[in-house]
């Protein structure tokens, strides 16, 4: 493949280059179903910003609902809403909701972010792969992730964080894949045009879709993915996981 003229390869983050684990986070009914879910260790927060008017389910109730809109609102309009802006919508719902709403607001997302991060990481096979890529092509990351602080501290836990010369995260620029723009970001703080990266993600809308809608060739990483939807336009190129994309491009 070198002769398609590549001069960059962007990888998504998750799924791509790290994997999370969240059967390690503890579990709860929400809505008569068991999930993995943070907010277990979000109530001490809560109940010391809400004191006696914290009810959890009302709390559920409220968080839900904020992801819907949230999901919805991301789905329309192609942007990023952070983290902290979900949690200040659902504590304003709240009775007894304080004043200082961002505070109790940034508390929520760093404690949740913090357990987030504990179940991230990137297998070593994966890490390996980019100080070989970085032999011949300049390296990026563009990553939907609501928190952009700690999109990059795991991109840091990684070990390869220096290999990097680009890094898009969605929370930083407010905007998510597919929206094209957030890949002209990406090309432009590259300096290059959209032919000479080469995007590997793992979904079908966001990463193959966005890249492929913006000009960019884009590699499709299958593992545990299924088939690929037959109303999405294929990927370029599709391999298992990280680990044989140096096949791929002919990288030693």
């Amino acid at each position: 493949m070198g002769e398609r003229g590549f001069k960059a390869v962007v990888l998504d983050l998750f799924d791509t280059l790290v994997k999370w684990s969240p059967h390690r986070l503890p579990q709860m009914e929400i809505r008569g179903k068991r999930i993995h879910t943070t907010i277990p260790w979000l109530v001490p927060d809560l109940e010391k910003g809400l004191g006696a008017a914290f009810r959890l389910d009302r709390f559920i109730d409220a968080y839900t609902g904020v992801l819907s809109e949230i999901e919805a609102e991301r789905a329309a309009h192609g942007v990023e809403i952070t983290c902290h802006e979900r949690f200040r919508r659902t504590v304003a719902r709240l009775d007894g909701a304080p004043s200082h709403l961002d505070v109790l607001a940034e508390q929520l997302t760093r404690r949740h972010m913090a357990a987030v991060r504990s179940v991230t990481a990137a297998p070593a096979e994966y890490a390996a792969v980019v100080p070989r890529l970085a032999r011949r092509f300049r390296m990026g990351i563009l990553s939907n992730f609501d928190d952009a602080r700690t999109g990059r501290e795991i991109i840091a836990d990684t070990g390869v964080a220096q290999y990097f010369e680009v890094i898009v995260i969605s929370a930083e620029v407010r905007l998510r894949k597919p929206n094209p723009e957030i890949f002209r970001r990406l090309v432009d703080e590259l300096g290059l045009a959209p032919h000479e990266v080469l995007f590997a993600g793992d979904t079908a809308r966001e990463d193959v879709a966005g890249a492929r809608a913006s000009g960019i060739p884009v590699v499709w990483l299958s593992e545990n993915k299924g088939e690929f939807p037959p109303e999405v336009a294929p990927p370029d190129y599709a391999i298992r996981n990280l680990t044989e994309l140096p096949a791929l491009l002919g990288v030693d």
